[in-house]
């Protein structure tokens, strides 16, 4: 069935093929959803892991998703933003705790991120990106996407983490190698994601166990020892565990979502030449060229809640216990919300998007890091390159639904010089 069928027909649209990613993020059908159905059912196939097997409600309009997202008492977090049927990681993430747990691990988590702290990772990044521009013109022709939009988030957060620089390349192809084994073109057995899930346990065990024992100036130093103050005026630490899975969301969240913000940007703009020459011409325009980005590109695809009572929404009843989805990249092209929103302008304002979530308590943590490392590339690359070209059109990866990204470019074949 042609794109133009499928948009023509809700009845026969599944969003949980990955066929429907194969070209990037179907705006097309999102657009229709917003017109037609902004609140509609998506049906899950019989036998699906998709959800427990259970149908789930798909939610397309800004308004929708900003106020589901600021509600955390009407839709929860607990099951996690994903798909996938885990019960196990109930409650056990930063992504899938509510209410007082979620409120005390985040005080702690933020912690961690000192003025001080925060300054020199800045610096670190200025540092990165000049090495990382200089080995790709280097080269001449590079993987974009590999080569330089994934090196500067993995060698941030390596920093932060305290990742030797001799453990690094082992560490990102380990999380490349788990962020592509759900992948429905790239399949590894469960047991053996699960043995990459162990391994990046083990590691981040070990290295806790190493700060604890000797403590370094760094982030994951403050995290691995720092207590703070809890509701009830108690002493409260981040567990081993907590540490664990805190790990495992840092080196896959926050390396994925940046490194598809850089690329997918970076696309923008050669597609969109004029914007490329005001940026060269005007470095002040760098902020709101990059919340463009962020809202062109919306690296996360949507994050899942559970309805904790019956409520509605645009008069369509949700049930106790039913799912509902929130399509970020589909609220970032809300025609009611910004004016002409299929036109990439670093100009416009206002820029109100939602790509680092809708607000409310979960809020993205690291946006603020994520919006400087985005501005710095572009700062470094725009002031050492006269000309990048494109040589090949994008290749996308489509990831299982299980994956709140989704979608991702996966290479991105240019020559810079």
């Amino acid at each position: 069935m042609n794109s133009e069928n499928q948009a023509n027909d809700l009845t026969d649209l599944d969003l949980t093929s990955h066929e429907v990613y194969r070209e990037g993020f179907p705006h097309h059908l999102f657009k229709q959803l917003r017109h037609e159905r902004p609140v509609w059912k998506q049906r899950v196939r019989a036998g699906s892991s998709v959800n427990g097997g259970e149908d789930f409600w798909v939610l397309t309009k800004y308004e929708d998703i900003q106020a589901a997202n600021r509600d955390t008492i009407l839709f929860s977090a607990v099951d996690g933003p994903s798909l996938a049927d885990r019960p196990e990681m109930r409650g056990t993430m930063l992504v899938s705790m509510d209410g007082r747990d979620h409120t005390r691990q985040r005080k702690l988590i933020s912690a961690g991120f000192t003025p001080r702290m925060v300054g020199r990772l800045e610096e670190q990044a200025r540092l990165w990106a000049v090495s990382i521009i200089e080995q790709a013109l280097e080269a001449g022709t590079c993987n974009f996407v590999q080569d330089v939009a994934y090196q500067l988030p993995m060698h941030m957060i390596a920093d932060i983490v305290g990742i030797p620089t001799e453990d690094r390349q082992w560490l990102f192809t380990l999380t490349a190698d788990f962020l592509e084994a759900g992948s429905p073109d790239n399949p590894l057995p469960p047991e053996e994601q699960v043995a990459l899930q162990v391994q990046m346990f083990e590691y981040a065990q070990n290295l806790g166990r190493e700060k604890r024992t000797n403590p370094q100036d760094d982030v994951w130093t403050i995290l691995s020892t720092v207590e703070v103050e809890d509701e009830d005026g108690e002493r409260a630490a981040l567990s081993e565990i907590e540490l664990d899975l805190f790990f495992l969301l840092l080196t896959i969240a926050g390396s994925e979502t940046t490194r598809n913000a850089i690329t997918l940007g970076l696309l923008a703009l050669l597609d969109n030449p004029d914007q490329l020459k005001t940026l060269r011409a005007d470095p002040s325009a760098m902020d709101s060229a990059v919340e463009e980005m962020l809202r062109w590109s919306s690296p996360v695809s949507y994050f899942a809640r559970r309805a904790t009572r019956d409520t509605e929404i645009r008069g369509v009843p949700i049930a106790e216990g039913e799912r509902i989805t929130l399509w970020y990249p589909s609220a970032n092209r809300d025609e009611e919300v910004f004016d002409d929103p299929f036109r990439f302008d670093i100009a416009r304002r206002p820029n109100e998007h939602v790509a680092f979530g809708g607000g409310g308590p979960h809020f993205c943590l690291g946006a603020n890091l994520a919006r400087r490392e985005i501005a710095i590339l572009f700062e470094e690359l725009l002031a050492r390159t006269r000309n990048i070209e494109v040589l090949e059109p994008p290749v996308y990866s489509a990831l299982s639904i299980h994956n709140p990204i989704l979608v991702a470019p996966n290479t991105l074949t240019v020559r810079l010089s």
